[in-house]
């Protein structure tokens, strides 16, 4: 096994030896942080803070789609469970989900910590996180709620606007056309995405409101939550988030 190893890294150029090894010095002087990152639909800006907070605090990102997947492929004996439970078209069980975090946070990257994206979206969730964490002596550290008025997100949202065929992307208030509903540079049409009217955003939000109300407030009781001002400019909410968890 160990001349597997070093075979491998005898492979790796030695720039990224020393990068890497650089990066673990650096990291093995920051706190440990266990956090969990709730926000609500795309454009509540968790999806920019989360890996400037990964980077800076030497932490892995863990979603539970992606694990799911990983652990699948590996043929992990949660994985093979999980994919038992998927083909037959069942929701994964949270023992089964919480079973492959438990994996997922023994790994090397996840020496310091890690940021869990889109869990807990249950307070049994959140309960059953908690008890394997306490077996493992620590807990969550903190809750990073990126709190942003309906309102607000409504404006971000539906004011988006898209060429198809160039990716190019406009919006109303902020980035307007010179004309609108037309391209600046090809003059063709814009058009906006299905998901980005107020009726889509309407439901979402319902929805989203009604799963992790409730976990948000488990977490208040535990005082480990911290209400960040999404509605910012990114570079204001990352000091935001820098204060909260130094």
């Amino acid at each position: 096994m160990a001349t597997g190893g070093k075979a491998v890294l005898e492979d790796v150029p030695s720039l990224d030896l020393m990068t890497e090894l650089l990066r673990r010095m650096k990291c093995a002087s920051k706190p440990d942080k266990r956090l969990i990152l709730i926000g609500g639909p795309p454009g509540s800006g968790k999806g920019t803070q989360s890996p400037i907070i990964k980077d800076e605090y030497c932490l892995c990102h863990l979603a539970t789609g992606d694990m799911l997947r990983a652990a699948v492929a590996a043929k992990t004996p949660l994985g093979i469970k999980a994919k038992e439970a998927m083909d037959k078209g069942d929701l994964v069980s949270d023992d089964l989900v919480v079973g492959i975090i438990d994996e997922a946070i023994k790994r090397p990257s996840c020496q310091k910590g890690f940021i869990l994206d889109g869990f807990p979206r249950t307070v049994v969730q959140a309960e059953k996180l908690d008890d394997m964490l306490a077996k493992q002596g620590t807990k969550i550290d903190k809750v990073l709620n990126f709190a942003i008025d309906d309102a607000i997100l409504e404006e971000r949202i539906t004011g988006r606007w898209i060429h198809p065929s160039s990716g190019r992307t406009y919006h109303t208030k902020f980035n307007p056309p010179k004309v609108p509903g037309v391209d600046d540079v090809s003059g063709e049409h814009l058009i906006q995405r299905k998901d980005d009217t107020a009726e889509v955003l309407k439901s979402r939000l319902e929805s989203f409101h009604r799963q992790t109300e409730p976990v948000i407030d488990y977490y208040r009781k535990k005082s480990i939550v911290a209400q960040l001002h999404a509605e910012k400019s990114p570079k204001e909410v990352t000091i935001e988030v820098q204060k909260v968890l130094s």
